[in-house]
């Protein structure tokens, strides 16, 4: 097929293209009618064809995507780059210099292990809240960072100079979607001659925040980033797309965040998982990037692979206003036009499967929880709901509290500030000082000696259900966004005026998506309003929406236990699932960051904000939330100073020596990693061991397994993948200490994912999760049966019915040690959630061979299977409820052996502890001929290093 066309560049040079409209003239389809996020994907196959890994059937498939009914074939997509998060790349890194170990033990250069795309890695999810409400919490949170991931750090500089298309942007410059928004994306990309649309995955769920600026791209694994970076396509079946036309007019007082959370709310009931999502019509047109951005952010949360919004004059604006340069505008601008892709679609332009529609003038000020992003509530009805969860069960995602203790409060005597209390350790008596390493390794502080210049009297106050313990201005979702942080400090900048002042018990943080928002937050000098409420920029990176939160004040843990009190966060982040946000808070509501603001000056949830006084003035009137507010016009004076061009390049340029404790760090070289057998950060992982040049051509049976976990529904990848604090007496802190860490420099999970060793022990070690087996017990137990001798985790917790109580891990190597294999039971939406590839790596070190649910998320069963690990699901879901008590049954998965194929059927032989038996139809969730290669090959790090070795070899 003859395709390649030329274009003006905005150089006014000769480019090169893949023109999608001479396809169509060829026969291939009516493209023009097809949505606008498949024709991108299109022109992929489309440059990409070389018979083999596209061919021209998948080019005829995509061209003629059918609308009603898409059809049950794979697309290979070859992205145009990986972006990847530290938390994700560092073992993503680990990964590949093992692969480089793998290549050279098979006798080949293990220089031939090299990313094909260019490789971003921005570290963001490292810094904690330790210091906050202090003028001095950014320096001495970095200060702290660098001390605590100082051999993670150095393994990364190892690959930025070991691998050439690696590239890090260091700590303390921004989000990554943010930085990826505002930086990384060109729009359009070029590689001999030849112009093609931006794309990307990224080991991020939230690398959909990159499609408000109408480039493709979404969350993957580690593992399955690997393999893009390899040059394999990412392959998936190709999606339904709903359309989603947008009409009308945002209220005055509503955000984008109150937008975002409808859409949310909308979606998640429609049901979009695994489907693209694409925002059209004249709403769409008026809506900001940064709008649009915020919108796209949460796909994950609204369960879609994409939030989609194509390419028009306000994206080019956009990339201008960031500092791209005038030529790089006018080529992106001039491609889309010349691919007959400009502008955004209105209704009738375009097919879709579903055709959904959204009145704007209808959003209204909302917040989302307490457990999960689809739970919107009216700001007004949050006290009754609150109240009305409170003693509601937790099967109904209540919290099951009498009505009795509904008026419990707690005195606590504080020396100082929550938020300043939670440095006080790490703080020094001298301003400027250099902060001791062991102190500033702490785990868990507790209040000792402040600065003398922030010395403060000792406070007493009260705690009850519903108080406001976490305010945090924090994630990717809305500090990317000028109008809703610009809004915040208004809030404050009036509060302010007022005298309100927020509760000496609220933790409160700001942590801005880029170095950019502090810019503009000085110039129009709300940054100054922020600080003097407590909130204070803390990092520049993912806080406390991934669990970053730092602790709290030791007082306020011992009044939560003491009261057994169901306290809260409030949080402009897109994630609240249990125990995320912090271990001790209960419910966590997601909202815009100047109802963050507010909330915080309210001190608590249970309250009728829109109607309900907020505080005293200095006066001792009543202020309300109205009097707080910014008006659209406050909003647009303060907002153009945002997107300055000149801010961007300054920020943006020089990222290698922006941050001095970067350039200070020292590693290794060389194309070969030189592991360190007695680090507790960094290890060789065992996913190539027993590696073999000829793997299985056909699957095995699994026979008389044992179950590790019974779930019920919605079980996360934060309730799976390790996260957060590491607890002394869990087996991930048990191998910590025998290997001399102190408990004061555990650090948290996430620092530690280049270990296999701590993550495999904390693999669904959540302290929220609950595992059927062990009825009436939170936490990462099970029941064992088998001869080997295990302990009982926790004296406090009485034995189960029938097995030996046992942690999880320790349950595991039991059954390694008697041969048995494992299964994992799981109900709806199994794995939804950030895309953790821990909780894949996890599941397979642990030795479980099948996860059999009612549903996936989409990218956890493509981990699942990327690490060897078969994923099921119940043919008629009611089946679920046959075995989700049958702790002490053995589980036979049979119909496997021989020829493996997509979605073919399966049955598992329950057989009970009496003997009795019964099956069960299931479906192997295995979706593509590519999954079957990867699965037979055990995982799809050894299929791709077999790959490259072939070629090496060819």
């Amino acid at each position: 097929m003859d395709t390649l066309r030329t274009f003006q560049t905005g150089a006014g040079a000769e480019g090169k293209f893949n023109s999608l409209p001479a396809l169509q003239a060829q026969g291939f389809g009516n493209i023009s009618r097809l949505p606008v996020s498949i024709r991108i994907v299109l022109e992929s196959l489309l440059r990409n064809m070389d018979g083999k890994k596209v061919t021209e059937e998948d080019i005829q498939n995509l061209a003629n995507w059918n609308a009603a009914k898409p059809g049950n074939y794979e697309v290979p997509f070859t992205v145009a780059r990986v972006v990847l998060q530290d938390f994700t790349g560092v073992p993503l890194v680990v990964d590949l210099a093992a692969m480089r170990n793998a290549a050279a033990d098979a006798g080949a250069d293990p220089s031939v292990v090299e990313p094909l795309v260019p490789v971003d890695l921005v570290i963001d999810h490292s810094v904690q809240v330790d210091f906050a409400g202090s003028q001095q919490a950014l320096d001495r949170n970095l200060k702290i960072e660098f001390i605590r991931n100082k051999e993670r750090y150095e393994f990364l500089k190892w690959g930025q100079q070991a691998f050439d298309s690696f590239k890090v942007v260091p700590p303390g410059i921004g989000i990554v979607h943010q930085v990826n928004l505002e930086y990384l994306a060109k729009g359009v990309l070029e590689k001999d001659g030849v112009h093609y649309f931006d794309s990307l995955v990224g080991t991020d769920s939230h690398t959909t925040m990159i499609n408000g600026l109408g480039v493709v791209g979404w969350g993957v694994g580690g593992i399955e980033a690997e393999a893009a970076m390899l040059g394999q396509p990412v392959t998936f079946l190709v999606p339904e797309v709903v359309g989603v036309y947008l009409h009308g007019e945002l209220n005055e007082g509503v955000t984008a965040t109150d937008l975002t959370l409808r859409i949310t709310e909308i979606l998640r009931a429609h049901g979009v998982v695994g489907k693209f999502v694409e925002f059209y019509g004249p709403g769409a047109k008026a809506l900001s990037l940064p709008d649009r951005a915020t919108i796209a952010n949460m796909a994950p949360e609204y369960g879609a692979t994409m939030g989609f919004f194509p390419v028009d004059k306000e994206s080019v604006n956009y990339l201008r206003g960031t500092g791209r340069s005038a030529e790089v505008c006018q080529t992106v601008e001039n491609y889309f036009k010349a691919q007959e892709m400009w502008g955004i679609p209105e209704k009738g332009d375009i097919d879709y499967t579903d055709d959904l529609t959204l009145d704007l003038n209808s959003v209204v000020p909302a917040v989302s929880g307490p457990k999960r992003p689809q739970d919107r509530i009216d700001v007004p009805e949050l006290g009754e709901k609150f109240n009305a969860l409170f003693e509601a069960p937790t099967s109904a995602g209540g919290f099951g509290r009498s009505a009795e203790s509904r008026n419990t409060i707690i005195d606590i005597h504080m020396p100082e500030p929550a938020g300043v209390a939670i440095g006080s350790l790490l703080e020094t008596t001298e301003p400027g000082a250099e902060m001791d390493k062991a102190e500033m390794t702490t785990n868990r502080p507790t209040p000792d000696a402040v600065d003398a210049s922030e010395a403060f009297d000792p406070i007493d106050t009260q705690l009850t259900h519903g108080s406001v313990l976490i305010a945090a201005i924090t994630s990717c979702t809305n500090t990317s966004n000028p109008s809703v942080m610009l809004a915040a400090g208004l809030v404050a900048k009036k509060a302010n005026q007022l005298g309100l002042s927020v509760a000496p018990y609220v933790k409160t943080s700001l942590g801005p998506g880029s170095r950019v928002v502090t810019d503009y937050l000085n110039k129009t000098h709300l940054q100054a309003e922020l600080d003097q409420l407590g909130f204070q920029t803390v990092g520049y990176g993912c806080t406390t929406c991934i669990g970053n939160s730092g602790p709290l004040h030791p007082a306020i843990e011992d009044a939560i236990k003491e009261g057994d009190l169901v306290c809260a966060s409030v949080l402009s982040g897109n994630r609240n699932f249990e125990a995320r946000v912090h271990g001790s808070i209960r419910a966590n509501f997601l909202m815009s960051p100047p109802l963050v603001v507010a909330y915080a000056l309210a001190g608590r949830v249970d309250l009728d904000l829109a109607n309900d006084p907020i505080g005293k003035d200095k006066d001792g009137n009543l202020v309300y939330l109205k009097d707080i507010w910014p008006t659209v016009d406050e909003l647009k004076e303060v907002i153009d100073s945002a997107l300055v061009p000149e801010v961007f390049n300054r920020l943006y340029s020089h990222l290698d020596t922006a941050n001095q404790n970067w350039v200070e760090i020292q590693s290794d070289t060389g194309d070969v990693y030189s592991w360190d057998d007695q680090s507790t950060y960094i290890q060789n992982p065992p996913f190539f061991d027993g590696f073999s040049r000829t793997p299985a051509t056909e699957a095995k049976d699994i026979i008389d397994a044992r179950a590790l976990g019974i779930f019920a529904d919605s079980v996360t990848t934060d309730h799976i993948s390790p996260a957060g604090a590491i607890v002394p007496s869990s087996p991930a802190g048990q191998y910590l200490l025998e290997h001399g860490v102190e408990k004061a420099s555990f650090n948290s999970f996430g620092s530690r994912r280049g270990n296999d060793r701590v993550m495999t022990r904390g693999t669904f070690g959540n302290v929220r999760i609950k595992n059927l087996m062990c009825d009436g017990i939170e936490g990462g137990y099970t029941q064992y049966f088998g001869p080997q001798e295990v302990t009982a985790p926790d004296q406090e917790i009485p034995p189960f019915a029938d097995g030996k109580p046992a942690f999880i891990y320790d349950a595991a190597e039991a059954y390694r040690k008697d041969g048995t294999d494992l299964i994992v039971i799981g109900g709806e939406d199994y794995g939804m959630g950030s895309s953790r590839d821990w909780a894949a790596k996890g599941t397979r070190l642990l030795g479980v061979s099948a996860v059999i649910t009612k549903s996936f998320e989409r990218i956890h069963r493509s981990n699942l299977i990327g690490m060897g690990v078969l994923p099921l699901n119940f043919k008629d879901k009611t089946d679920y409820d046959k075995v989700a008590d049958l702790a002490d049954a053995t589980f036979s998965l049979t119909g496997l052996s021989g020829k493996l194929t997509p979605a073919q059927d399966a049955t598992l032989t329950v057989t009970k502890a009496d003997g009795s038996s019964f099956d069960i139809p299931l479906v192997v969730r295995i979706d593509t001929p590519a999954e079957v290669d990867y699965y037979l090959n055990g995982g799809i790090l050894p299929y791709v290093l077999n790959q490259i070795l072939d070629h090496a070899e060819a």
